[in-house]
């Protein structure tokens, strides 16, 4: 490798969780050690406040405006892996994906935009495939634990069972950690795309999505939308907000190992709300509260007083005592077709969105660029779980704060 080459650059160092990867980064790898990156953003005064902010004194910083071709074509000239966290990714990310599928580029982000995943793929993937570009979605909390967590009980199940579960569920029980001003942004522009263009609804309501030109047995779906009891995980249930994207990139995953999970396979998510009276009533006001705040962010009046009023905007997030204080603990069950059962648990030790995210996009990001050959994995579009496996999950438990375990 050149000198004025690097293993990877971070676009988008200047944005909340940009700077906090920049910070990890630095923290695991230095700035002038084996792992030779650069943070890149439009703002060079930005990124050398940012540099300061985490300790570097010179490293290389790259100048490069989302809407400018050749800027973004030759800071993808220059790297082997981009790490983008410049969101929302309908809006800002389009660009960037294009020029990494032309020139090989290796790619990952941490967007749950499914809508602008499913265009990339339909656009880009050939092109991808020609040039041996890996480009990998969805690698912060959506959909890391998700992902990578039924790749783990599915591993599992062959060597207890002989074969993959059919029915997986994957169950939050616990979570702390602040809602971020990014996310927010991305999940109001998913609402103003489905206002703008209603065929979107349609689209976002198929868990096969993803799945563009892979073949699905197409099996029923189940979809938590207001409170239901589990008899499994012994608890009342309500939506998660991240199933939506999660489970796409769960079945694309299985349509992308060739059904690797089974031609049956069944899977859902829902957040745990506690057993008897009181995990009723919790899971039905938590129901109810969120379909209010979904139905409000669709109407462009109400969407503009949620922007305005209540949701944090786009820069915000969760002070540093609020990340390193939050957590995530995610159970996975799975069911045999001949009714086995088995449990995993998976944990972080950060608040999802931001302390913890930026971990996983971090590893995931070094993941692609050093244990992932071009010579065994070819180009085109990957999830998490089918291009990094057990890689990912060695590195992100000895590095990030996770946590994977089979409980039974």
């Amino acid at each position: 490798m050149s000198d004025s080459r690097f293993h990877i650059v971070v676009y988008g160092a200047t944005s909340f969780v940009g700077q906090i990867l920049a910070q990890y980064l630095y923290d695991r790898h230095g700035e002038n050690g084996d792992l030779k990156w650069a943070m890149a953003g439009r703002s060079e005064s930005k990124l050398k406040q940012v540099r300061e902010q985490i300790g570097a004194s010179a490293l290389p910083l790259v100048v490069a405006d989302a809407s400018d071709e050749a800027a973004l074509r030759s800071m993808c000239d220059s790297a082997d892996v981009i790490i983008s966290t410049v969101g929302p990714y309908a809006l800002y990310g389009s660009t960037l994906v294009k020029i990494c599928a032309e020139t090989g580029t290796d790619y990952c982000d941490l967007t749950g935009e499914v809508q602008w995943i499913r265009r990339m793929i339909a656009e880009h993937e050939k092109t991808a495939q020609k040039s041996g570009a890996r480009i990998v979605h969805c690698c912060g909390f959506d959909s890391i634990p998700s992902d990578l967590g039924v790749h783990f009980l599915q591993r599992e199940a062959r060597e207890r069972f002989g074969k993959p579960c059919t029915r997986v569920k994957t169950r939050v029980k616990a979570m702390r950690g602040g809602m971020s001003g990014g996310t927010v942004a991305s999940l109001m522009n998913v609402m103003k795309e489905v206002k703008s263009n209603p065929a979107l609804r349609k689209e976002l309501a198929n868990p096969y999505s993803l799945c563009v030109d892979r073949p699905t047995a197409g099996m029923r779906q189940p979809n938590v939308k207001f409170a239901e009891y589990d008899k499994d995980a012994k608890s009342w249930l309500a939506p998660f907000i991240m199933a939506g994207i999660n489970t796409r990139i769960v079945h694309r995953t299985n349509a992308l190992t060739g059904n690797g999970y089974g031609g049956e396979l069944v899977y859902d998510e829902a957040m745990m709300m506690g057993d008897g009276i009181k995990g009723s009533a919790t899971a039905a006001a938590f129901s109810s509260a969120m379909g209010a705040f979904l139905a409000g962010a669709v109407i462009p009046p109400t969407r503009v007083l949620l922007e305005k009023f209540v949701v944090p905007k786009p820069g915000e997030g969760p002070s540093p005592k609020e990340q390193k204080e939050g957590f995530w603990d995610y159970r996975i069950i799975g069911i045999s077709g001949d009714g086995q059962k088995i449990t995993a648990k998976v944990t972080g030790d950060r608040d999802p969105g931001y302390g913890s995210t930026a971990k996983m996009l971090g590893e995931a990001g070094v993941c692609l660029a050093s244990d992932i050959s071009k010579s065994t994995v070819k180009g085109g579009f990957w999830t998490p779980a089918s291009i990094f496996g057990d890689k990912l999950i060695e590195r992100m438990t000895a590095h990030a704060g996770l946590t994977f375990e089979i409980l039974g």
